[in-house]
């Protein structure tokens, strides 16, 4: 079964956050999958905490070393079709490129997002839920 991971599941898991067991526990077995753009926003996650000077750059250095061990399969989306999905549902683009990702390889999201899974809900995606 292929599963899209959203920025906020592999950002929990990489910290070690409270759901990390959880995720880990509903993701097992499964075919992770997720759009090129995921790279972009784990970055993006990480600079903003070293700005804030929540984590060291040593720190944020072992996380993306856990990251690269995560296997994700990393797919391409429509450009066109996300923005359209964005611009239909009032989101940001990575955001969008999440859901078509969904779509497109009929996967079920797991997010932590509760936002996201509510607009994934309302096109028709199925959600993996975080006990």
């Amino acid at each position: 079964m292929k599963i899209v991971a959203d920025t906020s599941v592999i950002i929990a898991v990489i910290a070690n956050e409270p759901e990390k067991a959880a995720l880990v526990k509903i993701t097992k077995g499964a075919e992770l999958i997720a759009p090129h753009s995921v790279n972009w926003e784990i970055g993006n996650a990480f600079s903003a905490m070293l700005r804030r000077k929540k984590i060291t750059i040593d720190e944020a250095s072992q996380a993306l070393d856990a990251y690269a061990k995560i296997p994700i399969g990393f797919l391409d989306v429509e450009l066109e079709l996300s923005l359209r999905i964005a611009d239909q549902l009032g989101i940001l683009a990575y955001d969008a490129y999440i859901l078509r990702c969904a779509q497109k390889y009929r996967s079920r999201l797991v997010s932590l997002d509760r936002y996201l899974v509510d607009r994934a809900r309302s096109l028709g995606i199925r959600i993996m839920e975080v006990c």
